[in-house]
């Protein structure tokens, strides 16, 4: 099986962080938590999590879970949740969210709404349902939607894009144990088998520059 460098990894209240220090010492340049879900929810874990990240020297990113709810709304819980400030990374997680899928119209509303709230474009992480959806869109808001940094979830031995998409930013390779190898770093349990592991073409002043 081919293997990764990890450089980011994805967490929330799901997973049992012990130690960020020890992640970075092991190669981890990124943390992209999870912030908040549809109109209300927030992840309980996030802010304390954050102190951590920071102070072990991590670059710090917010995600918010899609659902079909009101986008405005989705958008103001994510920001209350995440509290950005100019260096906090900001992404859609445009995932199979069976009980209450946002549309990929959703989608591009939620990131013009985020960028005019914040200032500056988020990212957008997603795997099938971006593939199986961003054909339906018109030609703006499909220039839109490819002008933004992409997030790769594909679990396997490479990557594989979207249709019109030349490029990945992230590429997370392995989750729940699996895809290529490794699927752990050192400071956070997983508890099924392997945690949400990242790779990045790129030196770490690379991602800095790319990162918000």
């Amino acid at each position: 099986m081919s293997t990764q460098t990890p450089r980011v990894v994805d967490i929330s209240h799901h997973n049992v962080v012990k130690d960020l220090g020890l992640a970075a010492k092991a190669g981890i340049w990124g943390v992209i938590h999870k912030a908040s879900q549809g109109r209300a929810y927030g992840d309980p874990d996030y802010a304390s999590r954050r102190r951590s990240a920071l102070n072990a020297g991590l670059l710090w990113g917010a995600y918010h879970f899609n659902t079909g709810d009101a986008v405005s709304l989705q958008v103001e819980n994510f920001l209350q949740a995440a509290r950005p400030d100019e260096c906090t990374l900001m992404v859609l997680d445009f995932e199979d969210n069976r009980p209450s899928n946002m549309s990929v119209q959703q989608a591009v509303d939620f990131l013009r709404l985020l960028e005019q709230r914040i200032g500056r474009k988020g990212a957008i992480y997603s795997g099938n349902r971006l593939k199986e959806n961003i054909a339906s869109l018109g030609p703006q808001d499909r220039a839109y939607i490819l002008s933004h940094r992409l997030w790769l979830c594909q679990y396997g031995p490479s990557p594989h894009l979207p249709m019109f998409f030349d490029r990945w930013w992230l590429w997370q390779y392995t989750g729940d144990g699996v895809g290529p190898l490794p699927h752990n770093v050192p400071g956070i349990v997983a508890g099924n088998g392997g945690i949400d592991l990242n790779a990045f073409q790129g030196t770490r002043d690379e991602l800095v520059a790319s990162w918000a």
